[in-house]
């Protein structure tokens, strides 16, 4: 079991472990999470250690010295499995003595599933091995599943926007998830898992117990934390236009009464040259406004996306640097200096 006072990502797994069983192989003397960091750490990146690329060519330590020359403290990587929670465990326990905390988003699809409880089930398997490979403070469950959920072209503010059977099976991953993390570990915070978009009525179902058919009564997920992602092509996120109309998200977030973090914000690559991305993520409809509204809406973290480019066949050229691990984009030098300028 290692233990640190930081975190990292989080998983895909298709296990299948009754929720009884596996709570029963959790000892009461595991040892408890040491409590989150109390000073104000704002800024952070996202991470691929799972998944190869830079992030093979890069060491672990080659990876920390850039995130210091950043001023970053917090660094969000993915877990799947039983061998890529170990594997981020290892990072994170480096990382911390480092001074940036990793923290596990753990991922998971629903296309394995016929039903809420077998969901249940392998979310809580997945929860349960992330927590006995670490304690973190931080637990991310599920990464944009609220996609998943939509019943077609939506912009996913009602309840209806979202298919009915589809929102049972996320539902059960996330509750499967908390419920397996808190199996081994009591102390750490559940981060609900990055939203996207306008999708903010699936995570008002989970918190009011409601599903879009309209049934009342079901079962109500707590959570610490609620994350959100936002990209350029979406705009300004406090003014958010789709078919019905504009809103503001970041209040429809704060109405939870939790923090928000966008663990999740970058700048589209067709939206111009990397002069244009860079003034793009350093500017006001990016990291100057979410700083601008921090207080207002309790924002307590912002996450680039990501370290490192893609390699060829991944998501694309999102990173701060090339990936070769080693060459700074022009994104790299405007995010240092912005976070130097505005400490938060």
């Amino acid at each position: 079991m290692t233990n640190i006072a930081g975190s990292t990502s989080a998983t895909i797994t298709n296990g299948n472990a009754s929720a009884s069983a596996a709570s029963s192989t959790a000892g009461d003397s595991a040892p408890a999470a040491p409590p989150a960091p109390t000073a104000r750490r704002f800024y952070g990146v996202n991470g691929h250690n799972n998944e190869g690329g830079a992030y093979d060519i890069s060491s672990p330590a080659l990876q920390l010295s850039q995130l210091q020359d950043l001023g970053v403290k917090y660094y969000r990587n993915e877990v799947y499995s039983q061998g890529t929670s170990n594997k981020l465990a290892g990072i994170a326990q480096l990382m911390d003595a480092g001074g940036v905390t990793v923290y596990p988003v753990m991922l998971m699809d629903i296309a394995n599933f016929s039903n809420e409880t077998d969901a249940y089930d392998a979310g809580f398997a997945l929860g349960q091995q992330t927590a006995s490979s670490c304690h973190y403070p931080y637990y991310e469950v599920t990464n944009e599943m609220d996609s998943l959920a939509l019943a077609g072209n939506v912009d996913g503010v009602y309840p209806q926007d979202s298919d009915n059977d589809e929102f049972m099976k996320v539902r059960g991953i996330i509750r499967g998830m908390i419920a397996g993390i808190q199996s081994v570990d009591t102390s750490g915070k559940i981060i609900l898992g990055g939203g996207t978009w306008l999708h903010y009525g699936f995570a008002q179902m989970l918190a009011a117990g409601t599903q879009p058919d309209g049934s009342t009564g079901h079962p109500v997920v707590e959570w610490d934390i609620t994350a959100w992602h936002w990209y350029s092509d979406q705009g300004d996120i406090t003014n958010a236009c789709g078919g019905t109309g504009c809103h503001n998200v970041l209040q429809a977030l704060h109405a939870f009464g939790k923090p928000i973090w966008i663990n999740e914000f970058g700048v589209r690559l067709n939206y111009g040259t990397d002069e244009q991305i860079a003034a793009y993520l350093v500017g006001n409809r990016m990291m100057a406004e979410f700083v601008a509204l921090a207080s207002t809406y309790d924002i307590e973290l912002i996450q680039n996306y990501e370290l490192y480019d893609d390699p060829l066949g991944g998501e694309g050229a999102y990173g701060l640097r090339k990936n070769d691990g080693i060459t700074q984009k022009r994104a790299y030098t405007a995010f240092k200096s912005f976070v130097a300028a505005n400490a938060m």
